[in-house]
């Protein structure tokens, strides 16, 4: 398995232990650019909350297309983005889908 390959297995875990549905669009050059994962997850009030995720390898970051599409979403949707290349920012998507959690409970 790649490095990146780790990564997002260990974004997948995560995504499936707080019951987020994924999409992981295959990019073949063709159409609207995007990132590895295009997330929803429960919210509360009955809405539901999407975000996005980029998975790199440890020491990489976001190419100039996804970094493009990720800062659209977050001017353009409000969403929440993340780019996720080593434990400490699996950590900080686990936070945030924990406080999803509790908010959703409150």
């Amino acid at each position: 398995m790649t490095p990146e390959g780790r990564v997002k297995a260990r974004i997948k875990r995560v995504l499936d232990q707080y019951g987020v549905y994924y999409f992981m669009p295959v990019q073949a050059g063709y159409g609207a650019s995007g990132v590895d994962f295009h997330c929803v997850a429960r919210w509360r009030w009955g809405l539901a909350i999407a975000f996005f995720i980029e998975a790199k390898a440890e020491d990489e970051g976001p190419t100039k297309r996804q970094d493009l599409f990720l800062k659209r979403r977050r001017e353009e949707q409000g969403a929440k983005t993340f780019v996720i290349n080593d434990d400490i920012e699996v950590e900080v998507l686990i936070r945030w889908l924990e406080k999803l959690k509790n908010e959703r409970q409150s």
